[in-house]
């Protein structure tokens, strides 16, 4: 764990070496991509078309007019790599009066706390090591999002609703470096019975992240030392994302229906190591269904993370074959609240990390006078 934590602080360093170079970067403000909620983690992330509670505002701000009656509240905790990284997550929706409007507020916390800072380690002046010159920092990433749904078309036959975010970052290595960010996205859900479909723009415009840099002289000198760039300022562009989701609800009776949902999530930023892949535009799917039980209990499962890996019993390296990162999930409705949960891989194909994941949904009742 501690050696895994100085290779994060060296990475660190590595990153804001880079920023000082570069503007558009893939994976930018990856973290904002994690998911939220163990409804949509143990569907495959598929939700942008049926994500109607508190968690729209992650997944499809349009999916927030569907909060009519009461205000909704959610929460999600989870680790990374045996609890070295947290994820929190934390988002509200509150309906307006005129039952068509709602608005929601999501934050979202990715950190890794207690890494070494092993500048000084080692003496200047004696070149020995010197572990009480060892101190401890945190590196973490914030996202809130402010978001407004509002119910465009409401028939029997069909619904339509927009949706958008403003989008809030504050990012920080410690002293070193902190960032501020801005953006937005914009969705459309449309529902009728059976059908669903839901359109995300995340980042529509690019998302803009300005970097400041604070060193004092004894860092910067083992900064220079060390061949490393000392950075002053940097800017950060993240490249629009499109999500495209469509799904289909079986209703087999009164007790019992069955949701299919696909999404693609279409990147803009170079080829990545996707199902489909080329520069600039990569496709990844992701697939999920839930079988739903009296709206009483959940049963959940999806597919995402279509990677080209090397072959278990390939010895040479050479052979590669298509894997992909499966997930389970359940829920359960106990009057107002809802109990979610996925088992999921939160790491990646090479390195699985499967972990447990748990939801709380609380829907607030009105007071009775």
């Amino acid at each position: 764990m501690k050696r895994f934590k100085i290779v994060l602080l060296l990475s660190a360093f590595c990153a804001i070496s880079n920023l000082a170079i570069s503007q558009f970067r893939a994976y930018s403000n990856e973290f904002m991509n994690i998911g939220a909620g163990a409804r949509g983690l143990g569907m495959g992330g598929a939700q942008v078309s049926s994500a109607i509670d508190a968690t729209a505002g992650y997944w499809n701000p349009a999916g927030l007019s569907y909060v009519r009656e009461v205000p909704t509240i959610s929460a999600m905790h989870a680790s990374y790599f045996s609890g070295i990284g947290k994820y929190d997550y934390l988002s509200a929706a509150i309906p307006l009066n005129d039952d068509r409007r709602t608005i929601g507020i999501t934050a979202i916390r990715f950190g890794v706390d207690d890494i070494p800072n092993t500048l000084f380690l080692v003496d200047p002046q004696t070149g020995q090591l010197n572990y009480n010159n060892i101190s401890a920092f945190s590196s973490a990433d914030y996202g809130f999002l402010l978001s407004y749904g509002q119910l465009l078309k409401n028939t029997p036959d069909m619904q339509i609703s927009l949706g958008g975010n403003v989008k809030i970052l504050y990012r920080h290595v410690g002293s070193f470096a902190n960032a501020l960010g801005l953006g937005i996205d914009a969705g459309l859900m449309i529902r009728t019975p059976t059908w669903r479909v839901g359109v995300v723009a995340r980042d529509l415009t690019t998302t803009y992240n300005a970097w400041s840099f604070n060193f004092t002289d004894k860092e910067k000198e083992v900064l220079y030392l060390t061949n490393n760039d000392i950075p002053t300022k940097s800017t950060e562009l993240t490249q629009p994302r499109l999500i495209l989701g469509g799904g289909y609800n079986f209703v087999f009776n009164e007790k019992f229906s069955l949701l299919a949902e696909t999404n693609l999530d279409v990147t803009f930023d170079g080829k990545r190591n996707t199902l489909v892949s080329s520069d600039p535009i990569s496709i990844d799917p992701h697939l999920g269904i839930e079988g739903n039980i009296m709206d009483k209990v959940f049963i959940r499962a999806g597919i995402s993370n279509f990677q080209r890996g090397l072959a278990d019993s390939d010895t040479t390296n050479q052979k590669r074959v298509w894997i992909f990162q499966p997930s389970l999930g359940a829920g359960f409705k106990l009057g107002n609240v809802v109990i979610d949960y996925a088992f999921t891989n939160l790491a990646n194909q090479s390195n699985p990390l499967y972990t447990h994941i748990f939801s709380l949904r609380v829907d607030l009742e009105k007071k009775k006078y």
